[in-house]
C-alpha cells in the first residue's frame, strides 16, 4: 500500500461545532442555493447505538473504494498551507476537480428553528458522511427539522442549482446522552439525488493509528469554516458571499495520536468545518482516513488540539447493523 500526498467539550451549535453563521451581506446566490424549507420533509432518523439489526435503506459500498466520474479530471494536490494551529494560512477551495468536487456543505434547521451548517462528503452515489452533532443537538438531544446538502459550493454557488439535495434519512452514531460519546460523532445521510455519479465520491480507509506516524504532514483537510474566507484578508475579498460559503483547504496536516479512541490532529478547523474529511491519497486514490469533529482550545494548558472520529468505529457500527 502506497500512501502519498496525497475542546473543551463542544458547546451546542454556536461555538465550535456547527458554526451557526451570521452573514451581513446576503447575495441572490445564497438565496437560490438554500431550498424552500416548507418543501423539505423532516428526515427519518435512526440511532446506530440503539438499532438492533438495522438495515440502512442504501447499502454502503463494501470495499469503501472511491469513484471518479469519467468527465472529471483528478487533482491530487492543493497549494501547501499551515493551519490555525500556528499561522492561519488556509486557502479558499476553488477547485471543481475530483476529489474536491465530492465535498460539500451540509445545511439545516435546528429543532428551535435556527439555521446552521457543517461539512459533508459524498461516499456513495447518494450517501453523505458528516458528524452526529450536525444532525442532533448534543445538549438537548433534539434532532434537526430539515437538512440539505450543497455539493462543491464555491462563493455560495454550485455547478447547478438542481444539484442541491435534501436529506431523506439519517443514521447517526450517538445522541450524546452519554457525554463521553465524541468517539461516535458520525452520521451517514441518504440524499434524494445520486450526486456521486456527477461529482464522484471518496473512499474510506481504516488505518491503524500507528500508520499515521509514517505520513506526517501528508494529509489534506477541507471544511466550510464559519470564520473563512476572512474579509479582512485582501486575497479573500473576491469571495463576496461571506464566511462559511467557500471551504478552506489545507495540505500538509497530521494525525498526532489517539486518546480514548479519539484521534488527535493538527488540521485547520473552526466552527462549520465539523464533518470535514481528513484525506490521504493511497495508491493515487483519495480516502477518508478520519472525520474531523471538534476542538479543545485549552488542553492541559497546551493550546489547541483538534479531534477526529476513527474510521474503524464507523465501520464497526455499520457492519453490526
Amino acid at each position: 500500500m502506497n500512501i502519498n500526498i496525497g475542546r473543551q467539550r463542544f458547546n451546542f451549535f454556536i461555538s465550535a461545532i456547527l458554526g451557526i453563521f451570521t452573514v451581513s451581506v446576503c447575495t441572490s446566490a445564497q438565496a437560490q442555493i438554500d431550498p424552500n424549507p416548507e418543501k423539505i420533509t423532516t428526515p427519518k432518523f435512526t440511532n446506530a447505538e440503539n438499532a438492533d439489526g438495522l438495515k440502512f435503506p442504501v447499502k454502503l459500498p463494501a470495499s469503501g473504494k472511491p469513484f471518479k466520474p469519467n468527465g472529471l479530471n483528478q487533482l491530487n494536490k492543493i497549494p501547501k498551507t499551515r493551519g490555525v494551529i500556528g499561522t492561519d494560512d488556509r486557502i479558499p477551495m476553488t477547485l471543481r476537480q475530483y476529489p474536491w468536487s465530492s465535498i460539500g456543505r451540509v445545511a439545516g434547521i435546528t429543532a428551535s428553528g435556527g439555521k446552521y451548517h457543517c461539512t459533508g462528503t459524498l461516499i456513495a452515489e447518494n450517501l453523505v458522511l458528516t458528524n452526529s452533532h450536525c444532525v442532533i443537538d448534543p445538549d438537548t438531544h433534539k434532532l434537526s427539522q430539515k437538512i440539505w446538502f450543497q455539493p462543491n459550493v464555491i462563493n455560495a454557488e454550485v455547478l447547478d442549482m438542481a444539484d442541491v439535495a435534501t436529506v431523506k434519512e439519517v443514521i447517526y452514531g450517538t445522541d450524546f446522552t452519554d457525554r463521553n460519546q465524541d468517539k461516535n460523532d458520525w452520521a451517514v445521510m441518504l440524499i434524494d439525488k445520486p450526486l456521486g455519479k456527477k461529482y464522484g465520491y471518496l473512499g474510506w480507509k481504516n488505518l491503524p493509528t500507528s500508520a499515521f506516524a509514517q505520513i506526517p504532514q501528508q494529509l489534506f483537510f477541507v471544511g466550510y469554516s464559519g470564520d473563512f474566507p476572512n474579509p479582512q484578508n485582501p486575497n479573500h475579498r473576491r469571495f463576496s458571499a461571506g464566511a462559511g460559503w467557500t471551504a478552506g483547504a489545507q495540505q500538509g496536516c497530521s494525525i498526532l495520536g489517539e486518546e480514548q479512541e479519539i484521534l488527535l490532529h493538527d488540521c485547520d478547523t473552526a466552527g462549520g468545518s465539523s464533518g470535514g474529511p481528513i484525506i490521504a491519497f493511497i495508491d493515487n486514490n483519495p480516502y477518508i482516513v478520519a472525520l474531523n469533529n471538534a476542538e479543545i482550545k485549552n488542553r492541559d494548558r497546551k493550546g489547541v488540539v483538534n479531534l477526529a472520529v476513527k474510521i474503524s468505529l464507523i465501520e464497526q457500527a455499520l457492519k453490526r447493523n
